[in-house]
């Protein structure tokens, strides 16, 4: 029982890796089809978000199923909970990328861009880079990789304001450049979200292998270190 219940597990988690490297190519993707007006490619990405919603379906499925007939604990029930929340942030991820890629379908087709889009693709590679740490970190249980995720936070939340005034100055000097830039505006805050989104990820995680419940806090701006300590879980619960 306990040897099929692991490998029905293990099958899981290979799903939930997947999810997490289909939302992540679909943000790189997304932006890419912006900065070079891809169509095709921005469509491309658009229609993944039916395939998003079906694994979200799916795992979530079969999460509840282990929990149902094998009524798993301690770090299990721990990997399961992770699990459940992963698929909710990849969701989401995938849902602002599927955003992106319309902006790009409905505005950018015929439009040139505005300063190479001030410093949004910058912007995404840093977002980008926390998502593929939180896929590697579930996979392998390393949560080192989350020990510089408060800096690389704390610098989208500055790349989101400082685009969001680059383009007001842009908006003033040319009215025809409104249009644009309200979109990188948008665009800005949805990256900020996926970032929001990798941080909680990594909370999850970290809670998963260590059985510590930790916050990664970019608001304490005199904070050293990337965690925040809360109650700490003894492995049997």
């Amino acid at each position: 029982m306990v040897e099929k219940f692991h490998d029905e597990l293990k099958e899981v988690r290979s799903n939930v890796i997947e999810m997490g490297h289909l939302v992540k190519n679909m943000l790189k993707d997304s932006v890419k089809a912006l900065q070079d007006r891809d169509i095709s490619l921005a469509k491309s990405v658009y229609d993944l978000k039916t395939k998003v919603a079906d694994m979200d379906y799916t795992i979530e499925k079969n999460t509840f199923r282990l929990i149902a007939l094998y009524q798993p604990m301690a770090i299990d029930m721990r990997e399961i909970a992770c699990i459940l929340k992963l698929i909710t942030y990849y969701n989401r991820v995938g849902r602002y990328s599927k955003d992106i890629s319309k902006i790009t379908i409905d505005m950018f087709s015929d439009r040139d861009h505005v300063k190479k889009m001030v410093s949004i693709p910058y912007m995404a590679s840093i977002v980008e880079s926390m998502i593929c740490d939180a896929i590697k970190a579930y996979e392998t249980r390393d949560i080192s990789k989350f020990n510089d995720f408060i800096d690389r936070e704390l610098k989208v939340d500055d790349l989101r304001y400082s685009i969001y005034r680059e383009c007001l100055t842009y908006m003033m000097e040319d009215p025809k450049k409104i249009s644009a830039c309200t979109e990188y505006i948008i665009i800005a805050r949805y990256l900020e979200r996926c970032g929001d989104h990798a941080c909680k990820m990594a909370e999850k995680i970290i809670y998963m292998v260590s059985g510590e419940r930790v916050e990664i806090d970019c608001r304490e701006e005199t904070s050293k270190s990337c965690f925040v300590p809360q109650d700490h879980v003894d492995e049997d619960t």
